[in-house]
């Protein structure tokens, strides 16, 4: 088996015993180096599914491996060095009186020693371009840099998994946009797992795979073009799809035909293109 992976075992779980079942036999694997969008309607079981990744909710039924190890009140420290988690509102996550101070707070729950926190702080404001305001106090920041100081903060502990629970939901287009392209250049840069908790159309259609969940279930999974070809059936669960495949739809009922699922303005354009091409 690989390890390096995170892997669900017909997970189920309700918040207490009388209470609806809010997942139900739910199994699927990311693995190493994979960003998985998980979408679905609200109250679907997306943010469950992240707070159980974490341990911060353990299943009823059914197991959670992480790199392996099973996910329980026993490995908890040690699954949480593994998988960060930046959720919607940043500054829930804030606890220092600087952006320094913040950033370096996980490693000292971790005991990591002095020389090597400086090292991880330098690194990790670095990577998401916020070197400057290491002395700044978090809640004079803009919506987008402290999301920014909470993602540096979870590299520092230099994770294999990073969750983003609704992690640009708050921020303007102009922001989710700078966050999303700092996600990608550190996913690259350090090859981490990325799994986006998302009702950002946009974000979903970067992700190597997505997960829909539907009633606690896992309803579809495939890559962004597979799920989005399936317009009706996402519409027919409370689902939009992204507006650039809403307009390809509205072409091909005008006679054109398109080869493919466009993912972005620029694969529809070279569709548009090719077809012009060849007239």
């Amino acid at each position: 088996m690989e390890k390096n992976q995170i892997e669900f075992r017909n997970v189920s779980f309700r918040y207490h015993d009388e209470a609806p079942w809010v997942l139900r036999d739910v199994s699927f694997k990311i693995d190493a180096d994979e960003w998985v969008a998980i979408i679905g309607h609200n109250g679907s079981g997306k943010s469950t599914i992240a707070k159980l990744m974490n341990g911060l909710l353990f299943p009823q039924e059914g197991e959670i491996l992480v790199s392996g190890q099973k996910v329980e009140p026993d490995t908890i420290w040690d699954v949480r060095k593994q998988v960060g988690m930046v959720f919607q509102n940043p500054d829930n996550q804030f606890v220092g009186t600087t952006v320094r101070d913040d950033v370096a707070f996980g490693m000292e729950n971790h005991g990591m020693p002095r020389e090597l926190m400086v090292e991880r702080i330098r690194e990790s404001l670095q990577a998401v371009s916020m070197t400057d305001y290491e002395r700044q106090e978090p809640h004079r920041l803009s919506g987008g840099q402290k999301q920014r100081v909470a993602i540096a903060s979870v590299l520092a502990v230099s994770p294999k998994y990073i969750i983003l629970d609704e992690a640009t939901a708050m921020l303007d287009p102009k922001g989710r946009k700078e966050i999303m392209q700092t996600i990608r250049d550190v996913q690259g840069a350090r090859n981490l797992s990325l799994i986006t908790i998302t009702h950002d159309l946009q974000e979903v259609t970067q992700a190597d795979r997505v997960i829909v969940m539907n009633n606690g279930e896992v309803w579809m999974e495939g890559t962004p073009r597979d799920i989005f070809s399936e317009k009706d059936r996402l519409i027919d669960i409370g689902l939009d799809t992204p507006f650039i495949s809403k307009l390809a739809d509205e072409l091909m009922n005008a006679g054109l035909t398109i080869s493919r699922e466009p993912l972005n303005h620029q694969e529809l354009l070279e569709e548009l293109w090719t077809l012009h091409s060849t007239k």
